[in-house]
């Protein structure tokens, strides 16, 4: 376990013995030190390519007509409530709240013809998380189950969800369902995804025994790790490459991971989503408005980036707010989307931006997804119910043909009309892309059932 100490009196960490400093990481596995578990961590690392996936998860069930496939020839009571606009691919159209990722349809590849025929929000979403593979877990856990759980040059976790209360307890209050989207199904829990807001299994045994109400103050936590760092950089020298790793992943990868402030004030405010909220006559008629707003998206899709620059192999942001029934005191399309979706179009627009200046572009896989889409038909309300015949799927970089629509729906938007895509091939893109498959299929140190989803699962082939 990370036992990292200070105090008023020796705050350069003096009187901390070596040996305690090395105490890093029981990681929950036994007495399985840190250095260990990374030494062996390196063993299974062959047949993980130098790819992240990054899914944003759109939690409620995002429309497909109003986000990608607007349908505009369609009746009336069928089409996009809000029109359309033009992207950059000749003759192809998305909703018209998305004129940011409108303009960069050219970098991302459209499906308009997910299907997987679940309705119901708990269901739908662990499906969805999992690709639809019959061992429950998500496609972030069978990742960290084949890469290991955390990153052997790094250490830190290949699976991180991200939800609006890890940037700042500002947003503690926001809604986010992580459970519905990291379930391990027949793995061990220890493959959970590590929730960056509040500590999981890998992190829940780390202590630092730091004074009073410094914990809550950011700036002097920070200055606590330099001040530590520095003190055990002149005492390490001698130590097992494995034991400075595990330094660092304490000292340098957390703590600057998750560090924004480290961003440039130009980056910070190109994904700053901070004023994209509900106004105050939908927050004073619907009382889980408020809970919805996503003034914290473009940061977690920052700290995405940031993670995946880091190492993390697999990180799934949440936005919730997409379930849009109509009428009465609910949350209606009329409310949402004029809220919910500029909010996606910046931060989503802002990262794919963002990893082509950095050069991730070709790394980082971006997927947009929800647990369902829907009903194509606008309801009495004024708003669309649950749908899982026809559902919301986008991709950006990765590797992947970019630049095309695959499949189309039929006229109501109701169904693919041709090329129909499932769970498995989403399943089989994102494995694809982040495993080297031949490979894999060689390895015999891994569960039956878990190799035998991942090298049978089929991806996009218009994708590869």
């Amino acid at each position: 376990m990370i036992r990292v100490t200070t105090n008023e009196l020796a705050a350069n960490c003096e009187g901390v013995s070596r040996r305690e400093l090395l105490k890093i990481g029981a990681l929950g596995l036994g007495g399985l030190t840190l250095p260990r578990f990374l030494a062996m961590a390196g063993e299974n690392t062959s047949v993980v390519r130098d790819k992240a996936v990054v899914i944003l998860n759109l939690q409620g069930g995002p429309t497909q007509v109003e986000t990608f496939d607007p349908k505009m020839t369609a009746p009336r009571e069928y089409r996009a409530m809000f029109g359309e606009v033009k992207t950059s691919l000749p003759g192809i159209t998305f909703g018209a709240q998305f004129p940011r990722l409108a303009k960069l349809a050219h970098k991302m590849a459209v499906i308009r013809s997910y299907r997987h025929g679940i309705g119901s929000h708990g269901p739908a979403a662990l499906h969805v998380a999992a690709g639809g593979n019959p061992t429950g877990a998500c496609m972030a856990s069978l990742y960290a189950r084949v890469a290991g759980i955390t990153n052997p040059e790094t250490g830190l976790p290949n699976n991180t969800i991200v939800i609006p209360a890890a940037c700042g307890t500002e947003y503690k209050d926001l809604n986010a369902v992580p459970q519905r989207v990291t379930d391990t199904g027949s793995l061990p829990p220890a493959y959970k995804a590590f929730d960056s807001s509040k500590g999981s299994t890998l992190l829940e045994d780390m202590k630092l025994n730091l004074p009073s109400g410094r914990f809550d103050d950011r700036k002097s936590l920070l200055r606590n790790f330099d001040q530590l760092r520095r003190h055990v950089d002149a005492q390490i020298e001698n130590t097992t490459t494995f034991e400075q790793q595990a330094m660092n992943i304490v000292l340098r990868g957390m703590s600057e991971a998750f560090d924004l402030s480290k961003e440039d004030a130009r980056t910070l405010e190109r994904y700053n989503t901070g004023d994209i909220k509900p106004n105050a006559g939908t927050m004073k008629r619907n009382s889980y408005a408020k809970m919805f707003a996503p003034v914290a998206l473009g940061k977690q899709m920052l700290m995405a980036r940031r993670l995946v620059e880091a190492g993390v192999g697999f990180v799934t942001v949440t936005c919730t707010g997409w379930d849009m029934h109509g009428g009465g005191k609910e949350y209606t399309i009329t409310d949402g989307m004029p809220v919910q979706a500029p909010a996606v179009d910046r931060a989503a627009s802002a990262f794919i931006e963002d990893i082509i200046q950095r050069g991730l572009y070709e790394k980082v896989l971006l997927v947009i997804t929800g647990e369902f889409g829907r009903t194509p038909k606008i309801n009495s309300k004024g708003g669309r119910d649950h749908w899982g015949n026809l559902c919301t799927l986008a991709f950006a970089g990765g590797g992947l043909k970019m630049g095309q629509v695959v499949g189309a729906s039929n006229r109501t938007v109701s169904e693919p009309a041709s090329d129909p895509i499932s769970s498995n091939q989403l399943l089989g893109t994102v494995m694809h892309t982040l495993l080297d498959i031949p490979n894999l299929r060689l390895r015999n140190n891994l569960p039956e059932d878990v190799q035998r989803v991942i090298t049978g699962s089929r991806p996009i082939r218009q994708l590869i």
